[in-house]
Order: structure tokens, then sequence, then C-alpha cells
């Protein structure tokens, strides 16, 4: 798969994701949608979303509550370039602007797809084994928290494990959050970490899911440094960021 292909299947998805066009996410312009519930979205996208905005580097798009869409469009065409959205100090008067309507800035992330000219597999210092949902059963606890999602359990369809002996050391796990997306987690054992196993965990998981025909994806926060760092190390390159927002009110409005 070519990186204009990988590219354009995540442009796709996130056009899915908010209702708008792939080609809204290449813009200068700005793009706002009122924000429904649609087919098609990630499965962990909470729906409706109260504000969600999505940005591949050029103009934003994003998908709010129709009792805020006009403000938010004059917040982000008063902004150049308007990816400082994202950034103190306009992600506080971002969160005024939500706040007046009982809403608030959620999550900042940064989401992660593979380069086909670094990707590869890289070595582990352990013996990997190629894991499928049916070898997952007894790996929902907290250690594998990111690898695995208890809550959508169906969803995770493929794993790579790092072992010590008998042991699990470490897990890559994927999601099948979308049609044409994996989404890759991955965790190390503490007393395990910094030998090299979660880049080599990653990169192989990745280069499995491009052999099932999907798009493997990274997300993490950006102050996680650590995970941005293995994003890198295992042939990943930074591609869209995005930022959700929650209900605080009292009484939490619905979206019609």
């Amino acid at each position: 798969m070519t990186q204009k292909q990988i590219t354009e299947i995540a442009l796709a998805q996130s056009a899915a994701d908010l209702g708008c066009a792939p080609e809204d996410f290449l813009k200068t312009d700005n793009t706002v949608v009122s924000s429904a519930v649609r087919s098609g979205a990630r499965a962990y996208l909470k729906q409706p979303y109260p504000c969600h905005i999505v940005s591949y580097g050029c103009g934003a798009a994003a998908a709010a509550d129709p009792a805020i869409s006009d403000e938010l469009r004059q917040f982000l065409d008063g902004i150049r370039p308007v990816t400082k959205c994202f950034s103190t100090p306009h992600l506080g008067e971002l969160d005024a602007l939500l706040s007046r309507h009982g809403f608030t800035v959620g999550h900042l992330s940064e989401y992660w797809l593979p380069d086909p000219a670094r990707l590869r597999s890289l070595p582990c210092p352990y013996e990997t084994r190629l894991l499928n949902h049916a070898d997952f059963a007894e790996l929902y606890m907290p250690e594998w928290s990111n690898a695995l999602c208890a809550d959508r359990a169906a969803l995770d369809v493929l794993g790579v494990g790092a072992y010590d002996g008998d042991t699990l050391v470490g897990l890559a796990g994927c999601s099948a959050d979308c049609a044409d997306m994996w989404q890759i987690g991955v965790d190390v054992l503490p007393t395990y970490r910094r030998k090299g196993i979660a880049s080599a965990l990653t990169s192989r998981l990745a280069l499995e899911i491009l052999a099932h025909g999907k798009v493997p994806f990274y997300c993490c926060a950006w102050s996680n440094l650590s995970s941005a760092k293995n994003a890198v190390k295992s042939g990943f390159s930074p591609a869209w960021i995005e930022l959700d927002s929650r209900i605080i009110s009292n009484e939490p409005r619905r979206i019609k």
C-alpha cells in the first residue's frame, strides 16, 4: 500500500467521523458541520459530539452542536494559522466558548500513520508470537489496557506478544475500529521497558495489518513523549490532530 493510498483512506475515515468531505481537510478554509450520529464513524467516538475538531495541518474541520456552530466557525476563522487552536492561549479561549454552552475541552490527541519508506520489522530481544482474537480472552487485565479494550473486546482482532519463556512481557494489539483502519495499542511490563520491545511489537503488528489489507493507525496524547517516540521508531509519522469535548452542565443538553 502506498503512502498516497494510506492517506486517502485516513482522509475518507475522518470525513465519515465528522460528516464532511475528505477534501475539506486539505483546504485552507475551515469547515463546520452539525454534529449527528453517523454510520461508519470510528467505534470509540461518542456521538453526537458537542465539539470535535480535526486538522491534517491545513484548515480545520469540525462537527459541533448546532447551538455553537456559528460561534465555533467565527472562532476558527479568526485564528491564523488555524492549527493554533490546538494550543494556548487559543485553547483556553475555545474552552471558554464551550463552557458558555455547558461543554469543556476533552482530549487532545495526535494520530500517526505508517510511512512505507521507513516501516520495517524491528528486532525483539524476546520471542514474539502472532495472536488472534481467541488468544485474548485471559488478557483483559490492567497491564494490557492499551493493547486491548475490554469494553470493545469484540473489535480486538490481532496482536503480537513478546514472551520471556512462558511469561507475556509485552503486547501490541489492534482493534477494528472502522471498516478500513485498525488502531494499534501497546503495553510492556515495567521491568522490561527500554529494551526495544514496544517498537518491535508495533512495527510487526503494523505490517501484519497491512497484509490484511487494512491501514494501521496509532494515537497518543501530545504530552505522551514515550508513546510518540515509539511511533517514530516503529516507522510511523504524524498525520492529523483531534480535539474532542464533553458535557459539564448539570442538565446535559441533548443534540437534536
